[in-house]
């Protein structure tokens, strides 16, 4: 990426991403139709409770696969193969240790969380076996995504749909047997997950292993040395501790959601999932610009860093705007696939409108943010969201809902969960614009 066009580069990039990214969603979202269709609408609240613990108790992976993915572009980039060995070698051993750490933890503290967010009764047994069943195959899950994020710190985006496209479709056949077959209800979903995520990280790592051209996979470089610790820590934790802030923020908000019962839930369960699809472009933008960083300020580049930033920032916010004029026309008839309730699905497209005026805002956020990332400036970012999300996410949350209490409605309108994060995605992405302006990131580079 560190010749040619720069924009021509960002997306041919990121297009197998974007693709990737449908059918990481399309991953997430076939477990939330088999168990709205084949179970029911508390099945499917279940699943979306669970979310928010789960990604709470997985921050140490997500800071160890940003660090990951930001070491070995860069090192990539240098063409330094030592160091580049050494950094894989090192992300792999941590990303073991971890699991070992969430196997131990996961399983004495989910039923106290279910409990303290106000789980309803109904849906609270679903969320604690699926969460258990995730934890027990936790180590799959891991390198399924840490593995996938080092191919395309290598540039190789391609392998890495390949190995997601085989475990969405393992997952998809998975689903229906265990739930609909075997009758293994919302656990089965999380096994299903399991073992197709445990299926493409052992081909993640088989395609690791071939790549001799560019570094060599030796038992000796398994030992994490202090060099690349220290430097997976310092790129990794930032990103980590923004993943726990950002995840600990998102219980506070599930557990708001839960006060407003089953449907609600529910309702939030399908708009998330949608929101997931017209959000691809941002993330894969965001992504495929952190490579692009990466490799760049690796070769000493930085006038296309800042080119590519300008000119594939337009492009995102332009194809985010179209992709979300189609799902605000269609929106209806993909929420239908969730459920058979008509007012679910009434309530549930007027709070993806609510959403609609934010999702250019949040092409901006990702693609800076990613830039700021890729040339190691992971402070930034992470000081950027937690503003975001602890000081004005979930105050504006409980406020807005508060402000419209009344007797009928003793917790306050539903809807103002989305009002309140439309509210932060345009005061992120104005935050955002200005530290990037200021240029601190482009002192960063680790080398």
């Amino acid at each position: 990426m560190t010749q040619g066009d720069p924009v021509r580069q960002i997306v041919k990039f990121m297009i197998p991403m974007l693709i990737g990214n449908v059918f990481q969603q399309l991953y997430n979202t076939v477990d939330s139709i088999v168990v709205g269709k084949y179970i029911g609408d508390n099945a499917l609240a279940a699943v979306g409770s669970a979310g928010p613990i789960l990604n709470l108790l997985l921050v140490l992976f997500m800071g160890i696969s940003v660090g990951a993915g930001i070491m070995v572009s860069q090192y990539f980039g240098a063409k330094r193969r030592e160091s580049l060995s050494k950094s894989i070698g090192c992300c792999i051993t941590m990303t073991f240790i971890a699991s070992l750490i969430v196997m131990a933890i996961a399983p004495l503290v989910t039923m106290p969380l279910l409990r303290l967010l106000n789980t309803p009764d109904e849906i609270i047994d679903w969320c604690d076996g699926y969460l258990r069943m995730l934890f027990l195959g936790i180590a799959g899950c891991a390198f399924y995504n840490i593995l996938g994020g080092m191919l395309r710190g290598l540039g190789d985006s391609v392998s890495a749909l390949i190995y997601l496209i085989i475990a969405t479709l393992l997952n998809i056949v998975l689903d229906i047997y265990f739930v609909a077959n075997l009758g293994l209800g919302v656990p089965g979903v999380a096994l299903a997950t399991v073992i197709a995520q445990t299926v493409s990280a052992v081909l993640s790592f088989l395609k690791l292993r071939r790549r001799t051209d560019c570094f060599d996979m030796k038992a000796a470089y398994l030992k994490p040395g202090k060099k690349y610790m220290k430097e997976l820590l310092q790129l990794g934790l930032p990103s980590g501790v923004t993943q726990a802030i950002f995840s600990l923020s998102m219980v506070v908000v599930q557990s708001l959601t839960n006060s407003f019962g089953p449907m609600c839930i529910a309702t939030n369960v399908i708009v998330m999932r949608i929101d997931g699809f017209v959000m691809m472009p941002a993330f894969s933008f965001g992504a495929a610009m952190t490579t692009f960083a990466g490799q760049n300020i690796g070769a000493g580049r930085l006038d296309r860093v800042e080119t590519g930033a300008k000119k594939g920032t337009l492009v995102a916010m332009a194809t985010s705007a179209v992709i979300t004029v189609l799902i605000l026309l269609f929106g209806k008839y993909l929420m239908a696939l969730f459920t058979n309730t008509d007012a679910l699905i009434e309530q549930s497209y007027h709070m993806m409108m609510i959403l609609g005026a934010g999702y250019i805002a949040m092409e901006v956020t990702q693609c800076l943010q990613g830039i700021m990332r890729g040339a190691g400036d992971t402070m930034s970012p992470m000081w950027l969201s937690m503003i975001s999300t602890v000081v004005i996410r979930v105050p504006l949350a409980y406020l807005m809902t508060w402000m419209t209490r009344s007797p009928a409605e003793p917790h306050g309108h539903f809807y103002m969960m989305f009002v309140s994060l439309l509210l932060t995605w345009l005061i992120g992405a104005t935050m955002t614009v200005i530290v990037y302006r200021r240029g601190r990131w482009k002192q960063k580079a680790i080398i």
